[in-house]
């Protein structure tokens, strides 16, 4: 792709050229006076700027996709396609400066058309890593049966061969630690946002509301070592080991917990500006008819605003399942099922790091379950997505 990026870099040069001729061409077509233009000289020179870089940027991207799905690789006849695109739209742009030309319009074009490729960016994003999740998992249940993978409740690879790859204990592991960490932190971070909005003086939410958020800004890695020095340790001694639990540091209920404290910020923050969101005739209306402070919050405010908090806890949930160094450095990397919150466990994220980490072949199965592994997690983040959904619509109809 290299090859391509001289002629992209010389389009956009032109772009450039052009944006300052058009308005030079505008003005002498006017003859000097701009009301005999129907649009500005700005406008025309937008518009040939625009219609000089962006088809040929368009090319460049259909190409680099192209060249991802067949292996192929760049030449001087497409980088002369660019250039001919690049010269042709600058050209036409500039032969069609007249004092009747509506470059206003054309430029909006333009733009409509980069607003609608932004916007489509995600949507075809996601398709891209589905695709690219589900061909890899589909080359590993090509060499690996499916119904040892989903149902076994053994995880030992070995890259020799004869692994058991069962994702059970994996998919425990990662439930067990987003259900300690969603305990944690939802009545937390919900409680935290029902003061904040309905009870903190303006100048305590000032203080407190950015001194909470800024647990969000704290790298993961510096909570899982907060985990693996204090939080662990101080679980083992006085908890684990008094209550014959266990003697180790590293555990789901060490992890969970100091994941917990991350999601707070997640969970409070968002909670909080949906609280606020909720109309302030609601509560007038329901503190009018008799009704305490608290119990407008419970039977009228909470009500109206769940289904933000539902979106919250969603968002806290989709985040505990995709972490990755809590869990390494908190509950260890020890695949079992157990109930005991004081064992070391893992979660799938750390195994996907962990078979994908090294020197490895990406032909074996070993490696190609990381993919299979991904997948599972995609399709159990959408599941929740489609439950919260339903929740949302569920209760939006009741209160608007």
């Amino acid at each position: 792709m290299q090859m391509l990026t001289t002629p992209l870099l010389l389009i956009f040069a032109l772009a450039l050229a052009g944006y300052f001729l058009a308005k030079s061409r505008a003005l002498q077509v006017a003859g000097g006076d701009i009301r005999t233009l129907v649009s500005l000289p700005n406008q025309h020179a937008l518009s040939t700027a625009l219609a000089t870089a962006v088809p040929p940027t368009a090319a460049v991207l259909l190409f680099a996709l192209y060249a991802r799905l067949s292996q192929a690789e760049p030449n001087w006849f497409f980088a002369l396609i660019i250039i001919g695109l690049g010269v042709t739209g600058f050209a036409l742009s500039l032969i069609g400066i007249k004092t009747d030309s509506r470059a206003r319009i054309y430029a909006e074009r333009w733009i409509l058309g980069l607003l609608i490729f932004a916007s489509s960016i995600a949507i075809m994003t996601t398709i891209g890593i589905v695709f690219s999740m589900l061909f890899e998992s589909l080359n590993f249940f090509g060499q690996y049966d499916w119904r040892d993978f989903f149902f076994s409740t053994t995880w030992s690879p070995n890259f020799r061969g004869n692994s058991d790859l069962g994702i059970l204990p994996l998919l425990w592991g990662t439930l067990y630690v987003s259900f300690i960490a969603l305990l944690f932190a939802v009545p937390i971070g919900l409680f935290a946002a029902i003061y904040l909005s309905e009870y903190a003086s303006p100048r305590m939410r000032s203080v407190a509301k950015p001194a909470i958020e800024v647990l969000a800004g704290i790298p993961t890695i510096v909570y899982g070592l907060f985990a693996l020095i204090t939080v662990g340790p101080l679980l083992r001694d006085y908890f684990a080991e008094p209550m014959g639990f266990g003697q180790s540091a590293s555990s789901v209920m060490t992890a969970g917990l100091v994941m917990g404290i991350m999601l707070i910020p997640f969970v409070s923050s968002l909670s909080d500006d949906i609280i606020n969101a909720v109309p302030q005739a609601m509560r007038d209306g329901s503190l009018g008819l008799g009704a305490t402070p608290s119990e407008t919050i419970r039977q009228v405010v909470i009500p109206a605003a769940l289904p933000g908090i539902v979106g919250a806890v969603l968002l806290a949930a989709s985040r505990a399942i995709g972490e990755t160094m809590i869990v390494v450095l908190g509950a260890g990397a020890a695949a079992r099922l157990s109930l005991n919150p004081f064992e070391a466990m893992t979660t799938v994220t750390v195994k996907i790091v962990s078979q994908l980490t090294g020197d490895t072949d990406f032909a074996s199965p070993e490696t190609l379950v990381a993919f299979a592994l991904g997948l599972t997690l995609f399709v159990i983040t959408l599941g929740l997505n489609v439950f919260a959904l339903y929740i949302v619509r569920k209760y939006r109809e009741q209160y608007e």
